[in-house]
């Protein structure tokens, strides 16, 4: 490095405020004090960013409001099928793929799109729009959203009235969630560099999906165990003890009830198949009081006519709860395959414990809170009668 060079940089580093003394007082001698006065400053300016945000969301209405709004216009698009679409350009749109990630991995069906691949061909894509930053790309984009589509952007306005990508865009379908740094990031480090910016749009996504997972799931911790049993996350979570039969039904209460997707007298083929497809387990119900299983919808599929009513088919496919077997949550998986087995080897017992039997989990209460399809304990080849 020239000595020229090297007085630039060192004229970079003015502008950061002086560590006290006393704090760098325990280093290590042969540390640069330089360095790590230069991470303190990164690090307490992060925090400033992080606090500031908290207390905007914590005092600000508007920004309350606006969050709300947020989470149920994707609560809307997930119950219809429908995906988030997060969009973003340079960091802004790292932090877009990684709040894409966290969303797929808590079963809340999302994509990235660049813009700029948005405009060759990519706007087919169907759901609220995400953007992060502001750029010209995501500005172009926007103008060909339709505009009934709610855009919730991520950016450092305060005002839906002062952000550009809202220009010529209906308010009542535009959400902002503000993410405003304390000061810029050339004044803070004297480098434009993305840093506290992202901080804040990374904090604020992550804020998004928690809250928006915590509004569709009874329990967000068993959706992000089924989504992701790989890597030392999924060994930390994994149980370490038998597996219970509570570990492996499905909440009735998460189980969605099958609705019409037009304005007529009732349900067809094709809404459970949809209602299916939205379902994290791929579990329906087409009354309360009834369930119909993944491998029962499975088959649906194959039957030629879908706009046949689904109410002339329930009685072959459904299950109503009085024909659910009922095991208690808490007894083992092995428990439960075990019983199974003894019970099958009398013909009484093979009359009722079949393939496609619904075995109904037991809570505390004595009520049936969760279903397994049998074939979910014992082997399909098990079940041959």
């Amino acid at each position: 490095m020239s000595l020229s060079t090297h007085a630039k940089t060192q004229q970079s580093f003015v502008r950061l405020p002086p560590t006290p003394p006393d704090l760098l007082d325990g280093l290590d001698k042969n540390v640069d004090s330089e360095n790590i006065q230069v991470a303190l400053h990164v690090l307490s300016v992060e925090r400033d960013t992080l606090s500031n945000l908290h207390d905007l969301y914590l005092s600000d209405r508007v920004a309350q409001r606006s969050f709300n709004l947020a989470v149920n216009a994707i609560n809307r698009s997930w119950s219809r099928g429908g995906r988030v679409i997060v969009t973003g350009v340079g960091k802004s749109g790292k932090i877009g793929k990684k709040f894409v990630a966290t969303l797929n991995s808590l079963a809340i069906r999302s994509a990235f799109l660049h813009p700029t691949e948005a405009m060759h061909g990519d706007l087919g894509m169907v759901g609220p729009i995400v953007a992060l930053g502001r750029t010209s790309e995501i500005q172009s984009m926007l103008q060909h959203i339709p505009p009934d589509l709610p855009v919730i952007a991520v950016t450092s306005y305060k005002t839906l009235a002062s952000c550009p990508l809202f220009v010529q865009r209906p308010l009542d379908n535009c959400i902002l969630l503000p993410a405003p740094i304390p000061c810029s990031e050339m004044e803070a480090f004297g480098v434009p560099a993305p840093t506290s910016s992202t901080t804040a749009a990374l904090a604020l996504t992550d804020a998004l999906t928690l809250a928006v997972a915590r509004r569709l799931h009874s329990d967000p911790k068993r959706m992000f165990l089924l989504h992701h049993p790989g890597g030392a996350i999924g060994a930390r979570m994994a149980p370490t003890g038998p597996q219970l039969m509570a570990d492996i039904s499905i909440k009735v209460q998460d189980v969605p009830i099958v609705t019409p997707r037009l304005a007529q007298e009732g349900a067809d083929i094709q809404d459970a198949i949809l209602t299916a497809a939205r379902s994290a387990s791929g579990w329906v119900r087409p009354s309360p009081e009834t369930v119909i299983s993944p491998r029962q919808i499975q088959r649906l599929g194959y039957r030629a006519n879908l706009s046949q009513p689904l109410s002339l088919i329930a009685p072959e496919i459904a299950v109503e709860e009085a024909d659910w077997i009922s095991i208690e949550a808490a007894n083992s998986v092995q428990e439960a395959r075990d019983w199974i087995r003894r019970m099958r080897q009398s013909s009484r017992g093979k009359t009722f414990l079949k393939r496609g039997t619904i075995i109904g989990t037991v809570d505390a209460q004595r009520c049936k809170s969760g279903v397994v399809e049998i074939e979910s304990i014992l082997s399909e080849e098990e079940l041959v009668d």
